[in-house]
């Protein structure tokens, strides 16, 4: 019995709603932009938050990083300098991570289980026609690759008897060997690194970019790195860099220019950086040619903007769907009182005030889950869009929808009870009166 009324009371509710097509499509617009807007707003939120989480999980979670800063205030007084003189020769700028400071560090953290010199330089890269002017080259050493976590594409890395020889052999990121090469294969090929020349050994995979790139120096795109042993990036390379700027020359001498320490045990990271700075200060007392820098930390840091950020989009998320819930309540304010004699005649024929109340807010859900079933849809395809038409990363998960639904229809039945409570308190016989 009870289910033969739930029956007709479902038919009698889609039916008075198909009576004002308008009116119902109207009201449920305000639900289905509250529910595709959360989970637009949730997929691209989540698709940003995840890929800046990647990048700094590249970075290494077990490791520290080290790099040379140049100092602000040096700068300023050199450009003083030339402006009053441009005659006078300017002197050398020295600063940034020394060798000892990577000795000094490798010796006395014995929580460290591999630590990794970098060393960059500029230098025009070039294979026949092909140029890359300005192109960072990194020396470095053979554990390059296990503590960036880079994957090698073709050929091999740089190893430990090409660091003792000093050997003029080049490895090549995903986008300096498409750029010298073009379709060529690079391996075994000559590449003119400045004045030397160097033989490709091999080719790195394509690697995701970003601002804080695996790759540690800088904030341009890694693909495009040239990496060379150490031992001959210093041997040929040298300290002593001429900086070109506006008309104006500038000397800087940088020996390293990044240190990154690999921590034995994940727990230890914290301890570890902060001897390092302790150590650091023997060498560099002001701290000001040099920065470190802590994935693990930005990591929890992200990871709590993660949360918050889910927080304010749950707000955001309960406001555009307020807004459609007060829709819904005022609709069925007036259809009350346009139904009033309908009420008290249904009344006067025995119905009772749950049945009148289960009438209402049975169209209040209809009205609210429609809205976010189709609100679901254009959730689902604002994402898509954003994804095909501007290459930003979305990610769409089931429980997006599953919670901006379930607030919609939540949202439905709380501002429909209002309604549907009015209509069935109201006087029979005073309904019947109602013209």
């Amino acid at each position: 019995m009870a289910v033969a009324m739930g029956w007709i009371t479902l038919q009698l509710g889609i039916r008075n709603l198909l009576l004002h097509k308008l009116r119902s499509v109207l009201t449920m617009l305000g639900t289905i932009l509250g529910v595709g807007s959360v989970i637009a707003m949730l997929a691209i939120g989540e698709g940003s938050k995840r890929e800046a989480l990647e990048q700094i999980r590249q970075l290494g979670a077990a490791n520290v990083i080290i790099r040379s800063v140049k100092p602000e205030q040096q700068d300023e007084d050199q450009a003083s300098a030339s402006g009053s003189s441009q005659q006078q020769v300017l002197p050398v700028l020295e600063y940034g991570l020394k060798y000892r400071d990577f000795e000094l560090l490798t010796a006395a953290l014995p929580t460290v289980r591999e630590s990794l010199p970098i060393a960059m330089v500029r230098k025009d890269a070039q294979h026949g026609h092909h140029r890359i002017s300005n192109a960072r080259i990194l020396g470095t050493t053979s554990d390059y690759l296990s503590v960036k976590n880079l994957a090698l594409r073709r050929g091999r890395f740089l190893s430990s008897p090409d660091q003792r020889a000093a050997a003029n052999v080049a490895v090549l990121g995903a986008g300096a060997a498409e750029r010298l090469f073009s379709f060529e294969d690079p391996l075994g090929k000559p590449l003119l690194l400045g004045a030397d020349v160097y033989v490709v050994i091999g080719v790195l995979d394509p690697q995701a970019s970003g601002n804080a790139t695996p790759g540690g120096i800088g904030q341009q795109d890694f693909n495009n790195d040239i990496y060379v042993p150490l031992s001959a990036a210093r041997g040929r390379f040298g300290d002593l860099q001429m900086i070109v700027r506006a008309g104006s020359q500038e000397f800087e001498r940088t020996e390293l220019s990044e240190i990154t320490l690999t921590v034995q045990d994940q727990n230890l990271v914290s301890q570890t950086a902060a001897m390092a700075r302790k150590l650091l200060r023997r060498n560099h007392p002001h701290d000001t040619d040099y920065e470190l820098q802590v994935p693990l930390e930005l990591l929890r840091q992200a990871e709590q903007e993660k949360r918050i950020w889910n927080l304010v989009l749950g707000s955001i998320a309960g406001i555009a769907l307020l807004v459609g819930g007060i829709g819904i309540m005022n609709i069925m304010l007036a259809t009350v009182t346009e139904r009033t004699r309908e009420i008290g005649i249904r009344r006067a024929l025995g119905a009772k005030r749950r049945h009148i109340t289960a009438q209402f807010l049975v169209e209040t859900t209809i009205l609210s889950s429609t809205g976010g079933l189709l609100g679901i849809l254009v959730g689902i395809a604002i994402p898509v869009l954003v994804t095909n038409l501007s290459e930003i990363e979305t990610v769409l998960s089931w429980w997006f929808a599953l919670f901006a639904f379930s607030i919609s229809v939540a949202i439905g039945v709380i501002f429909g009870m209002y309604p549907a409570r009015r209509a069935a308190l109201m006087d029979p016989i005073e309904a019947l009166r109602y013209e």
